[in-house]
């Protein structure tokens, strides 16, 4: 798995190099596809798998916003999925069709907004980081939040890769 990365405002990412970056995405990207090709019953196959990253401020991902959800006003990630699909199986299994090289979709995080959330969540800027690309990666997987069993899924998918990379549950303590 690659992440393809774009920091295009680096002012907006002052507690990272791009070498930081870097490494903390290819990190979450790996983790996030394991977890999702495993629940969906898929072994993770030897394909070139990208996605790319763009790092911007919230200026840009407000204009995102906007432009494609008709809200206007920052938001953390947004993800623009590569395949269509009612479900992860179908998604990934037209990834699959694709033959050696997959091109999964496009995150953008908002700089600003993520250091905000991170300080008034009180968790460390990588983790929150990491959750939230992890969270763009299942998107762009099929997975999604919009109905409770959907949110149980990926939530609990989250907190897996989370764990994975040795951070704490990004939703406070599991329900165990």
């Amino acid at each position: 798995m690659r992440a393809e990365l774009i920091l295009d405002v680096p002012e907006a990412w002052p507690q990272f190099s791009a070498d930081d970056l870097a490494t903390l995405s290819d990190r979450a990207v790996t983790t996030a596809f394991h977890v999702g090709l495993e629940s969906a019953g898929f072994d993770p196959w030897d394909a070139e798998s990208a996605v790319s990253i763009a790092f911007l401020d919230d200026r840009r991902v407000a204009r995102l916003n906007e432009d494609f959800r008709d809200k206007a006003q920052p938001t953390n990630v947004l993800s623009w999925p590569n395949y269509e699909g009612d479900d992860p199986e179908d998604i990934m299994e037209q990834g699959q069709d694709d033959g050696p090289s997959v091109y999964w979709g496009d995150l953008a995080l908002a700089g600003e907004t993520l250091a905000r959330e991170a300080l008034e969540q009180e968790k460390p800027l990588d983790a929150h980081l990491s959750h939230l690309i992890i969270h763009g990666v299942l998107h762009l997987l099929g997975f999604d939040h919009i109905e409770d069993k959907q949110a149980e899924l990926m939530e609990g998918l989250e907190r897996l890769a989370m764990r994975d990379l040795g951070y704490p549950d990004p939703y406070g303590e599991s329900a165990e």
